[in-house]
């Protein structure tokens, strides 16, 4: 199984490599068009500002790539903001695959939010064999809308989209590669369930 990373301008590529690499498959990181279409599945992870992200994409065509993608494709953290309509981070258009909007937490919070929070339940594939409450690890400070695509959310003294689903895109806010067994469970769940 051929599992593309998409490589641009974010961090938090090589925690989810390892990641992969404990649940036996060697994922390869790239940004090229070809070998992204080609792969198996794609994860688009990433921790990073949205406009220089999206500005990183565009120059090399890998928006249109990835709206184009018919395989299993799993957007986390600043991968599943860039998967929505629109961040209020820089005023950024993103790749409109799903119908939320990215907003910035308000300022009476404690920003960023981070450290264990819980995810709702549901009933989809990817969720397999996780017990709930599931406690996930959270580090962000902007937050996806709600949705008819949202699967899960979480409150942070408001709720929002904790995984979106739609078609053969699937994001998740939290960081399933540093969320322990119930994040590991996750993975492994899109790359053999999905």
């Amino acid at each position: 199984m051929k599992i593309a990373i998409i490589k641009y301008n974010a961090g938090n590529i090589k925690s989810v490599l390892l990641a992969l690499k404990r649940l036996g498959i060697e994922g390869f990181l790239t940004d090229d068009p070809q070998e992204i279409l080609a792969a198996d599945k794609v994860i688009f992870p990433g921790q990073g500002e949205a406009k220089s992200a999206m500005r990183y994409l565009k120059e090399r065509g890998l928006d249109e790539v990835i709206r184009s993608i018919k395989n299993p494709f799993l957007g986390i953290c600043l991968g599943l903001q860039l998967l929505c309509k629109h961040s209020e981070e820089g005023d950024t258009e993103c790749l409109g695959i799903f119908d939320s909007d990215v907003k910035k937490f308000p300022d009476q919070l404690k920003v960023p939010h981070m450290g264990w929070n819980t995810l709702s339940k549901s009933a989809d594939p990817i969720f397999k064999e996780i017990q709930f409450p599931a406690y996930f690890y959270f580090v962000h400070s902007y937050y996806a809308t709600v949705s008819e695509q949202t699967l899960s959310q979480t409150d942070y003294m408001l709720p929002f989209s904790t995984v979106l689903k739609k078609d053969n895109f699937y994001a998740i806010q939290p960081h399933p590669e540093k969320s322990a067994e119930e994040g590991e469970q996750f993975l492994n769940n899109f790359l053999f369930e999905i």
